[in-house]
């Protein structure tokens, strides 16, 4: 794998992250509220923070462990957030994680660059297995599973730490043949406005 891949939905575009994208990853993900919805983003989060995470994406996708993705409005160009699956080639399998500035919550953005995501991940890698998890005090995140098809598969019950507290976590997963089943029964998207 050499050239990350850009991706293409009805109102997004998902591309490599570049270094001028640094501010707008600081401001963004350096919302505790953001924060506090994700395991890996810590607060604050500086620009410098930001500069160093975008200068691991590139290694880590030829070294087939991460494809990070810019979440982009095509409409205007907005950076929103970020979206990627932490890869396992010799399981064939990807951990799908997101996140979006709290501005644009709720408006559907996660599901729309999750979905190109897990289509990305079962037909062009080959994928075999894509699964997710979320905090269980965050169900707006196990929704945007749901929506893609996913099936609840467990609850942990004080799996990780946050900020000094013990988190329950759900868990989600996708296989490529429920994933085929899924997508040649859904109707198309439709058309761009």
């Amino acid at each position: 794998m050499t050239n990350r891949p850009t991706l293409e939905t009805t109102r997004l575009l998902l591309r490599p992250f570049e270094a001028g994208d640094a501010q707008t990853i600081a401001d963004l993900a350096g919302d505790a509220a953001v924060a506090d919805t994700t395991l890996n983003i810590p607060h604050p989060y500086t620009l410098a923070d930001a500069l160093a995470w975008i200068g691991t994406h590139a290694e880590n996708f030829a070294q087939r462990r991460e494809v990070t993705l810019a979440v982009v409005r095509k409409e205007d160009g907005a950076l929103l957030g970020a979206c990627g699956l932490v890869l396992s080639p010799e399981h064939r399998r990807g951990e799908l994680g997101y996140w979006v500035g709290k501005a644009y919550w709720g408006q559907g953005y996660c599901t729309e660059a999750a979905r190109a995501l897990v289509e990305y991940g079962f037909r062009t890698l080959g994928l075999e297995r894509i699964y997710a998890q979320h905090f269980s005090r965050n169900p707006a995140s196990g929704r945007v599973m749901q929506k893609l098809g996913m099936r609840h598969e467990g609850h942990l019950r004080h799996h990780i730490q946050k900020w000094g507290q013990f988190e329950d976590l759900e868990i989600y997963g996708l296989l490529r043949q429920e994933y085929l089943a899924q997508s040649e029964s859904a109707p198309p998207d439709p058309p761009a406005p």
